[in-house]
């Protein structure tokens, strides 16, 4: 009985501090928060899709570089996609171009120390993001940097859902084929993601080169008028509030991971409430566990009203879009999930192009024709594992 008590308070103690962690972690970077938004910018947009052939760009595009090649990702592995993208890296570094690579400490865990010495005496200069710091050890863990930003010579950049693995590229048996969003920027938007790079660099390897003018060449102007929106766990509820109220006929969202706020469910279920139709793509498979179960509460209550939600069955969806009717339509690395909204570092690109518009909805109809609709029968079948998955995905669903 005895050890049973020590046990029980020990347990209680470590929740105790978890929790204190969290809460004065939190509000110390709230605390820090000043929304931020990049101007609008009219630049030239393609989407990819496809992994091989996002990379086959990005990699081609890389090796043309001159000056400088700036990347942040959340994941890079230790694989042979991994292996070769490090190799240009160095490759470029010997040919004289600066290269900066910035990884989320956790997210690319698998890059050893071994590897950054590598390529730090090749030349490139590495930083991990987001490492966790005392005091506030548990939340800093929490926050990653879950951007995916590629800038060459300050003209061309990237932004969207890939990182770099074998997953990427179809290799993976469970999750392949993978569907992703990925946007290819040029013209003078890039200035916003050079900006919001060297933000970050800033942040984590403390060299400041936000005013040096090299990074920031004159740059057209393209057809898409878009802007360029970062959020740190914070604002981004308010942003997407701002654009659901907005909706007049119809609101489409792709995302692998559907765990809104309440405020945003009131927002959508308001939405419905006022004849706007709701149309939501997620995956029937998925990568993490417990994230389809914790879904399942909203979806419930928005299929209810009306909304019509689809699971992609031909392979893994990890796109993150928001289109409102015919007239803005979000691209990036945000997952419709209470981890992207108040606790991820994430950039979203806000497409307001007519004939850009239509062309990510022609993405997304060609995805939902290889998805299945949900349906509340199904969901409300008596399925006690289904409940209790349910169950425990609500007590930890902020970190899902």
């Amino acid at each position: 009985m005895k050890v049973t008590s020590i046990l029980f308070i020990i347990v209680l103690l470590i929740a105790l501090w978890l929790a204190l962690d969290f809460y004065f972690g939190r509000n110390r970077q709230l605390s820090k928060q000043s929304k931020k938004e990049y101007p609008f910018w009219n630049s030239s947009l393609d989407i990819f899709t496809e992994g091989p052939a996002l990379f086959e760009d990005l990699f081609s595009e890389i090796k043309k570089a001159k000056l400088h090649v700036h990347i942040l990702f959340y994941i890079v592995k230790d694989d042979q996609i991994s292996t070769e993208f490090l190799n240009i890296l160095r490759q470029k570094s010997r040919e004289g171009v600066e290269v900066r690579l910035l990884l989320d400490w956790l997210g690319s865990h698998l890059i050893d120390k071994k590897t950054i010495q590598s390529l730090e005496s090749e030349g490139i200069q590495f930083s991990f993001s987001q490492r966790p710091k005392f005091p506030f050890l548990f939340y800093t863990l929490q926050a990653r940097n879950h951007r995916k930003i590629t800038v060459i010579d300050g003209e061309i950049g990237y932004i969207g859902g890939f990182n770099i693995g074998k997953e990427y590229i179809d290799l993976d048996p469970k999750l392949s084929p993978w569907r992703d969003y990925h946007l290819k920027i040029e013209g003078e938007g890039v200035n916003s993601l050079q900006k919001e790079f060297l933000t970050d660099w800033r942040h984590d390897s403390k060299e400041d080169l936000l005013d040096h003018p090299d990074y920031f060449p004159a740059l057209p102007q393209g057809p898409s008028r878009h802007q360029l929106i970062p959020s740190k766990g914070a604002f981004l509820e308010d942003t997407y509030t701002t654009l659901i109220r907005k909706a007049e006929t119809n609101i489409t969202i792709g995302t692998p991971y559907f765990i809104p706020s309440q405020k945003l469910l009131r927002e959508l279920s308001n939405a419905l409430s006022r004849g706007v139709s709701l149309t939501v793509l997620v995956p029937k498979t998925s990568d993490h566990p417990l994230v389809k179960e914790a879904s399942y509460y909203f979806f419930r209550k928005l299929i209810r009203q009306g909304a019509v939600v689809y699971e992609f069955k031909n392979g893994f969806y990890h796109a993150k879009t928001l289109i409102i009717d015919d007239k803005v339509c979000d691209v990036g690395t945000t997952n419709f999930d209470l981890r992207s909204l108040f606790l991820n570092y994430e950039i979203n690109c806000y497409i307001y192009d007519y004939d850009f518009i239509q062309k990510v909805r022609q993405v997304v109809q060609s995805d939902i024709r290889q998805s299945e609709r949900m349906m509340l029968t199904e969901l409300n079948q008596f399925n006690p594992l289904r409940s209790f998955k349910e169950w425990a995905a609500h007590l930890i669903i902020l970190f899902l």
